[in-house]
């Protein structure tokens, strides 16, 4: 049997792909693999973006093309996929999890504690830039773009000080650079960052079949849990928040961290429950964040972004 499989084509994507198809050939030898690079808005856009309004700019033409039987899965970072998919279409397979937490990158070696006042930090995410500023408000943030090798240049060539990145993303690269960890606590992640998410036909039994043979439990039950808070809270380029989910024994623990535009609030909510729940335990905490006023955070991000288009 012989699959199609649709994804991006940035290096890490390829990466990624790549890594998915020799797990699967471990499980299904006899079966055969082929990449197809399928173009995103999100590649065409210059744009920084949390000025794109628009879901799924890093998906939505792969998905299209699964949906359309143009490929038979697709291969995503899990945190661009919307939390709720085209009716036809279903997350088939979460394979272990990569780590989910951010790294700082800097010319000099320098931590983000260390780096002088006023350095120029790089990064896409309006979460990591607001979390920056509660950590060190004297530093100056700056939106990049490109992919992994771009920034990493950028900060070489003296254009940025640092950059934040996802160390999921250098481990898959195998991307060789003097970085620091940067704590969850201060910086925890977008729902689904470090999986990947593989979407396939509701109705192809078959490939469904194929592919839960790779998927890891813990990792699907941690992603579920982030990725109901976003189904629930309005988040994503536009508006920032925070969440994560441990799987420990029979329990599930999640944290969720929703910011205010000057960065001077956190709502911050921990809960926990049976790992056998993760979408309700995901419902629960997005309930609560709506009691502490989180959709009231959720207007001013927009109105402020609007203010900002328009400039």
């Amino acid at each position: 049997m012989k699959y199609l499989i649709g994804t991006r084509g940035s290096q890490l994507s390829i990466a990624q792909t790549k890594w998915i198809v020799e797990e699967l050939k471990k499980k299904n030898p006899e079966n055969e693999y082929e990449i197809k690079t399928i173009t995103t808005k999100g590649d065409t856009d210059a744009r920084p973006l949390f000025t794109i309004n628009q879901k799924g700019i890093f998906e939505k033409e792969i998905d299209k093309a699964v949906a359309d039987n143009q490929v038979d899965f697709a291969v995503h970072s899990l945190k661009d996929v919307p939390s709720i998919l085209p009716d036809e279409l279903i997350l088939g397979c979460v394979p272990p999890r990569e780590s989910f937490n951010d790294i700082f990158i800097s010319k000099n070696g320098d931590t983000l504690e260390t780096i002088p006042e006023g350095a120029l930090i790089g990064t896409s995410s309006l979460r990591r830039a607001v979390q920056v500023s509660r950590k060190r408000h004297d530093l100056k943030v700056k939106t990049i773009r490109g992919n992994i090798e771009t920034r990493i240049k950028k900060v070489h060539d003296g254009i940025f000080d640092g950059i934040i990145l996802a160390q999921a993303g250098i481990n898959r690269l195998g991307v060789n650079v003097k970085h620091t960890q940067l704590p969850v606590v201060d910086f925890p992640p977008s729902p689904g960052q470090g999986a990947l998410g593989i979407v396939c036909r509701k109705n192809d039994k078959d490939t469904m079949s194929m592919l839960q043979k790779i998927q890891d439990s813990n990792s699907r039950i941690e992603v579920e849990s982030e990725r109901a808070v976003s189904e629930f809270v309005e988040s994503g380029c536009r508006f920032p928040v925070g969440a994560f989910a441990i799987v420990n024994g029979n329990s599930l623990d999640l944290t969720v961290i929703a910011y205010s535009i000057d960065g001077k609030k956190a709502l911050i909510v921990k809960k926990s429950g049976s790992k056998s729940e993760p979408y309700k335990l995901g419902k629960d905490a997005a309930d609560e964040l709506q009691q502490k006023g989180v959709n009231d955070l959720a207007k001013d991000w927009r109105i402020k972004l609007e203010e900002w288009n328009k400039i």
